[in-house]
């Protein structure tokens, strides 16, 4: 069930409204039902993956405590229960999302060498949103045995911790100490509460069906044909492919917040105007913030983070980027979109003595306005020559990719009207690029600390019902609904 659809449309009232009208002591009961149900709708028999995977985080946080209750002196034995319940949810993850990477590449080794193999077929559909909550699953195990949180004896309550149906599918992805004491709270209908909820649900809807969307029909006419569009096509394909990625994932996130505020939990922020970063590093620190968190509690820190030397800290960073590449998908061109990533942040902090050292002598000032946008620009710019990787699902067509871009030349086509012939006639092209300006301006105040929302709600009552309906209007009309009222996938259901 997915956000943009006439489903969810039905199915989140309904939800809201039966929350809020039973007795408080059964009403995680009812959020536990819509969430399995909620996830149920894309593929029923995956649930008892979920389930499973619950179920073993569950008994291994019982049994880190029980163990270290017991055996107080024997941490190796907790050890050994945080190893093991890695192991089984990690397992699950490499069969259903890396088994068939792994033989395929296996195959082509052998077949390199010389050596016909016969590797079997592994053919199952990857179950939506395995990556994100196997990974908060996790998170619960390590945080009992790091005694951040109490192992939670109510299997009902944590298997709502995993199963929370906003965040379920794709984030974002919560800590236990954040997210789990939430479900013992006692939640009071808020009307200044749903009213932000159904605000930053709209904004995320805008976001995903005004501007990702749009973007998509631009970008998937350029990559489906690369040797007609090459050169200026693919760059302007490649920035807004950024621009798509960022509304579609950010407008989730944006909706998962919104719901989960309606129903009075608070969830993590998992953008923050990451395209006034002046660097990839805040870059990295300002994009997908709850998976960035995981991975430096969960694997940079545990590899020694930056307490055992510079070089050490650079193998840390460029291990994490790998596996953040590897996570989204059983593609090495995800693996090259990592590594340059990390790249990208590791020649930043190598070159800044020497940047600093220029700066000083021409008396470069970085809080100027322009110095910002410039440097906000080029760290754009290199991120969208890292998602060409990531677009492209295969490290060859990429290379496929770069090539048509630099050897074409037709700058030509960004003046003689052209780029309205892929799917975006000129009226949509200006609608998207006004679109992408509201979005801008959001992102900036944002950046400079002014909440629009909590403007917005704190007006007069007429102006709160001239924004609500003009952001109505705006989906509604301008939103891109496909052939039939179709709703469009979310990119990062396929993680």
């Amino acid at each position: 069930m997915a956000f943009n659809s006439v489903d969810f449309l039905i199915f989140f009232p309904i939800a809201v409204l039966v929350y809020y009208v039973l007795p408080q002591k059964i009403r995680n009961y009812w959020l536990l039902a819509a969430s399995y149900y909620f996830y149920m709708c894309w593929n029923a028999k995956y649930a008892l993956l979920l389930f499973f995977s619950t179920f073993v985080t569950y008994l291994s946080g019982l049994l880190i405590e029980g163990v270290r209750r017991k055996y107080p002196r024997r941490t190796g034995w907790a050890k050994a229960v945080v190893a093991g319940s890695f192991l089984i949810n990690l397992f699950l993850l490499g069969y259903f999302k890396y088994a068939g990477f792994l033989l395929d590449n296996v195959q082509s080794v052998f077949r390199r060498l010389g050596i016909a193999l016969s590797v079997p077929r592994v053919d199952v559909l990857l179950p939506v949103g395995i990556s994100f909550f196997i990974f908060q699953a996790l998170s619960y195990t390590m945080d009992v045995y790091r005694e951040e949180v109490a192992a939670e004896h109510n299997l009902f309550r944590y298997a709502l911790f995993v199963s929370f149906f906003p965040q379920l599918v794709a984030g974002p992805i919560e800590r236990s100490k954040d997210l789990l004491p939430q479900f013992s709270e006692k939640h009071d209908f808020s009307l200044d509460r749903a009213k932000e909820g159904l605000l930053i649900m709209g904004w995320g809807l805008f976001l995903k069906m005004v501007i990702a969307d749009r973007a998509a029909i631009f970008v998937d006419a350029v990559y489906n044909d690369i040797a007609t569009y090459g050169g200026m096509y693919i760059v302007v394909a490649a920035i807004l492919f950024v621009f798509q990625v960022y509304c579609d994932f950010s407008g989730y996130s944006c909706i998962a917040l919104g719901a989960a505020q309606v129903l009075g939990f608070r969830l993590t922020e998992n953008f923050e105007a990451p395209f006034c970063a002046v660097s990839v590093g805040e870059f990295w620190r300002r994009w997908h913030i709850s998976l960035n968190r995981w991975f430096t509690q969960y694997l940079y820190i545990p590899l020694g983070g930056n307490r055992k030397g510079k070089l050490r800290k650079y193998c840390n960073q460029m291990v994490v980027f790998l596996v953040s590449g590897l996570w989204h998908g059983a593609v090495w061109s995800y693996v090259v979109w990592g590594g340059l990533n990390g790249i990208f942040v590791i020649t930043g902090e190598l070159t800044r003595p020497i940047r600093d050292r220029i700066k000083a002598a021409i008396h470069w000032r970085d809080e100027a306005v322009p110095v910002h946008v410039v440097r906000s620009v080029i760290t754009t710019l290199l991120f969208a020559f890292s998602m060409i990787f990531f677009r492209s699902q295969g490290t060859s067509f990429a290379i496929r990719v770069i090539r048509q871009m630099v050897t074409v030349r037709n700058a030509g086509i960004l003046f003689d009207g052209s780029l309205y012939t892929l799917g975006l006639n000129q009226r949509n092209f200006v609608l998207l690029l006004l679109a992408l300006c509201v979005l801008m301006a959001a992102d900036i105040l944002r950046y400079r600390g002014v909440k629009v929302r909590g403007w917005i709600l704190e007006r007069c009552l007429p102006i709160r019902w001239a924004c609500a309906l003009v952001l109505i209007l705006a989906i509604v009309v301008f939103g891109i609904w496909g052939v039939g009222y179709d709703k469009t996938a979310f990119i990062y259901f396929q993680f």
